[in-house]
């Protein structure tokens, strides 16, 4: 028989469920994703570190887990909500269930609820702190949570955030451009679009000072997405302050956000963030309009940007920063996520991009 679940939110709303994956019981930001595919992505991004993840579509799991999706080396969300999952995947790559996925990584999930309306909830109200537990009564579980610390209090980069270094070499080796890669949460198909480009990637941990970083005579330096509030991240905006100028500068999702504020721009948190894969972005120059893949619940106040930073890029949907460019340093920076490819993959060309910028500025340097 399968056992029962609570999802209970902070104002006390309450969704019986069923269980599966691990019976346990954990806490987090309740966020909502409306992607119809890629559920072993998302749990496996760090971006999603402290989060519980609503998918919307109706389905998952149908075709099951494989050995090659994984973002990170364990799942970051700390729980899922389904509305049905599905125990006999069809896939020829398939090696698991979702269910055994996550019983194997001690996430607990809840099925049988109904996603869209909670999804509605959040977005008239706002995220909140939600607790998703197979051993708590409902109002044990809430007392519980408000116990919790929210989510806009935890450093939750430091946590996901690699110790040391690592070298990542293009397929075929050459005179391959040096980038080092900063982990705040980096995924793995950065990594991949990086190598494919043909550039040698030096991974450090989000702590590395700038004396080391120049050290490593990168070509460019990319800050990588990651989870939580860029306001703890200041250690971090000093060393970009010290390489912005420098060197040519890449930053994807938080990344973007923690060079904003080097430069002296304000973050807010979004009312219930963009999480999914077809969120349309405008290129201001250009005004051409690209499907991106996104996952931030902080945005970029364009009200601040001090002088020299411009906009290049708006979401369609309500008109907030999706990326930055500097009239006088070499810089790309993006809200968005340029690795996402869910089917369309408008945005992969900035990768090329910052290969052709690094590459301009090492002719220029030379």
């Amino acid at each position: 028989m399968t056992a029962k679940a609570y999802l209970v939110l902070e104002d006390g709303t309450t969704y019986e469920g069923e269980s599966f994956g691990a019976e346990n019981t954990t806490c987090g930001e309740v966020v909502f994703d409306t992607s119809m595919a890629g559920y072993q992505e998302m749990l496996t991004d760090p971006s999603f570190g402290g989060q519980l993840l609503v998918l919307t579509y109706p389905l998952v799991g149908n075709y099951g887990i494989n050995t090659i999706d994984d973002e990170s080396p364990n799942v970051q969300a700390r729980g899922l909500v389904v509305r049905e999952h599905c125990l006999t995947p069809s896939h020829f790559e398939s090696v698991e269930t979702l269910d055994a996925y996550l019983k194997r990584h001690g996430i607990p999930g809840i099925a049988g609820i109904d996603t869209r309306a909670l999804t509605r909830k959040l977005r008239s109200s706002g995220v909140m702190m939600g607790l998703l537990t197979t051993q708590l009564a409902p109002d044990e579980a809430l007392e519980e949570l408000r116990s919790v610390p929210p989510y806009a209090e935890l450093a939750l980069a430091h946590g996901v955030s690699m110790d040391s270094e690592c070298v990542v070499t293009p397929a075929t080796p050459g005179d391959s451009l040096h980038v080092v890669l900063v982990d705040c949460g980096v995924k793995r198909s950065i990594i991949r679009h990086l190598t494919a480009a043909g550039c040698r990637v030096t991974v450090v941990p989000m702590a590395t000072n700038a004396s080391r970083i120049r050290a490593l005579e990168p070509d460019g330096v990319l800050l990588s997405p990651g989870p939580g509030d860029p306001i703890h991240l200041t250690d971090l905006e000093g060393v970009m302050r010290e390489l912005l100028g420098t060197v040519p500068v890449m930053g994807i999702c938080l990344g973007h956000q923690v060079i904003a504020r080097a430069l002296g721009a304000k973050t807010f948190k979004l009312k219930f963030g963009h999480h999914g894969g077809n969120h349309p972005v405008r290129d201001v120059a250009t005004k051409r309009v690209y499907i991106t893949t996104q996952n931030h619940g902080y945005a970029v106040d364009d009200q601040s940007l001090p002088a020299g930073l411009e906009v290049s890029h708006i979401n369609l949907n309500d008109g907030t920063v999706e990326g930055l460019r500097h009239r006088d340093y070499p810089l790309i920076s993006i809200q968005y996520h340029a690795e996402g490819t869910p089917g369309p993959a408008d945005s992969a060309y900035l990768f090329q991009d910052f290969v052709k910028l690094m590459a301009a500025h090492s002719s220029q340097a030379a």
